[in-house]
């Protein structure tokens, strides 16, 4: 049961990565206005990747300084993923699965 349990956290953590770095492609794009919310598909996208990502960036946001222009929460929320996926998942796997 705990084995399945860590294999959805893995994966949920996988997905919330990709939704960071499509969110954080596609705020580059809307900046050099390559794309913009003209586009009903491109609004409908915008508003959801938001709508995922800001309760991860505001507790961050709060706490970071204000670098300006430059975005940095995206790249702290990623950073604390991969720690939490590959430093602190597998220990707690180990003490809670025991080895067949």
């Amino acid at each position: 049961m705990f084995f399945a349990l860590f294999q959805i956290i893995d994966i949920l953590l996988t997905v919330a990565i990709t939704v960071i770095i499509v969110q954080a492609i596609m705020s580059w794009l809307l900046a050099f206005n390559v794309i913009n919310l003209q586009n009903d598909i491109v609004r409908a996208l915008w508003t959801t990747l938001d709508a995922l990502t800001t309760p991860i960036y505001a507790p961050i946001r709060r706490i970071m300084p204000d670098f300006g222009a430059i975005d940095l929460t995206p790249m702290v929320v990623i950073i604390g993923i991969i720690i939490l996926q590959d430093a602190i998942l597998p220990p707690l796997r180990a003490a809670l699965i025991p080895v067949l």
